[in-house]
């Protein structure tokens, strides 16, 4: 069967959901209209469905031949709580909430895939279509993980496809090693004797303690991390005293996020984290307590799927006539909790172009829109992944 044929026919369809699936954004662990609608696509395709992992998440089982090795593909679902800048007809419905990240996209393309790998048939294994709810900050990749993902549909390796703008439509990025960063969070209160702001020498002043603690926590990175490391460490909120000008203020707070690419690191900042909190403590006579909290890990492509995904790309990219195929591209120091899946079965999670997105529409700014011209290419590389990694004898 003719997949350029095939992907021409199917296209209107999914572009249709897709636009659907934008004008209806559901937040994290909430995709219950979303997961009823894969659900039913995925059923009429005639793929097995499986749901309840992770409360909406949704797997959908495609055997073809006796082959007995089995991957996986994964599409996130969930919105952004983000106020639509877009006047288009498929804007969001939902006030405060939109697909800001082109989860809308993935969940489409993923489901034109499944659906021309259903009518093709030609591999031999079992596909499974992963789409996972709670990607944005809620970690519903850990838990359909934990919930027995891999236990229940065991695979040997697994696959994610994020679109990406600023890369040329059609474009695919393969980047061995770490791909996304760790995110974590912390808090820092800082507790010291209040006083009147024209007799500091009564006090402990919270905020040059704050503020010392702000500088201090800036050579973590600057002359405690390898230059060639990435990592950041910044602080995005500092809260101390009330509207008064004479008071100094028992209390201050401050928090922000850490990112890192190698566990090492991650780890190394957090101690260094607490040793500066210690010693800032000593020094100004004032309370300090750290709570850190460990967020996604960092995303880690493995050598042998990412050499797969590179030659479908490259692939992709000679059927196309478009993009090319990038695999020199620096990591992102965003996140993404497909690390909880990687970090379980080998896995590759690459990038595809969505254009230059102009006017500001990058990922999670609110005028942004998938681009509708990249479904042909995500569909593609899913289904020559499939055959590539699961071929016929």
């Amino acid at each position: 069967m003719d997949l350029a044929a095939l992907i021409a026919e199917l296209q209107p369809r999914i572009s249709a959901l897709r636009r659907d699936i934008h004008a209806h954004p559901e937040l994290a662990f909430k995709e219950n209209r979303t997961s009823n609608l894969v659900a039913a696509e995925l059923a009429a395709a005639g793929v097995e469905v499986h749901r309840g992992l992770a409360g909406t998440g949704v797997v959908g089982v495609l055997k073809c031949g006796d082959g007995k090795r089995a991957i996986g593909l994964r599409a996130d679902m969930d919105a952004l709580p983000v106020d639509e800048s877009n006047t288009f007809a498929h804007r969001s419905v939902h006030a405060g909430c939109m697909h800001a990240c082109g989860h809308d996209g993935h969940t489409a393309m993923l489901l034109g895939a499944a659906a021309a790998l259903a009518r093709m048939r030609e591999f031999d294994g079992t596909v499974h279509f992963i789409f996972q709810p709670a990607e944005e900050h809620e970690g519903g990749g850990r838990l359909m993980v934990e919930q027995g993902l891999f236990e229940r549909f065991p695979m040997q390796m697994v696959f994610g496809l994020h679109n990406w703008p600023g890369l040329d439509a059609g474009s695919i990025a393969v980047i061995e090693g770490p791909v996304m960063a760790a995110t974590d969070r912390f808090e820092i209160a800082v507790e010291g004797r209040g006083g009147h702001a024209a007799m500091p020498h009564q006090a402990t002043d919270t905020v040059v303690a704050g503020a010392a603690l702000v500088q201090a926590l800036q050579g973590l990175v600057s002359r405690e991390t390898d230059p060639l490391e990435a990592a950041v460490v910044s602080v995005t909120r500092f809260h101390a005293g009330g509207d008064a000008d004479n008071i100094l203020p028992e209390r201050a707070v401050l928090g922000g996020t850490v990112r890192s690419l190698r566990p090492e690191l991650q780890a190394a900042l957090e101690a260094g984290m607490r040793r500066v909190c210690d010693g800032i403590a000593a020094t100004y006579r004032v309370g300090v307590k750290l709570d850190f909290e460990r967020g996604y890990p960092a995303t880690i492509n493995a050598a042998e799927p990412s050499r797969i995904c590179r030659d479908v790309a490259r692939q992709i990219v000679a059927e196309n006539g478009r993009g090319e195929v990038l695999t020199g591209l620096k990591p992102s120091m965003g996140a993404e909790d497909f690390a909880y899946l990687s970090q379980a079965v080998p896995g590759c999670y690459a990038w595809l172009g969505n254009g230059p997105g102009i006017g500001g529409c990058m990922l999670h700014s609110p005028h942004y829109d998938f681009n509708d011209d990249i479904i042909a290419a995500g569909i593609r590389y899913w289904v020559r992944l499939v055959e590539h990694t699961l071929p016929r004898a």
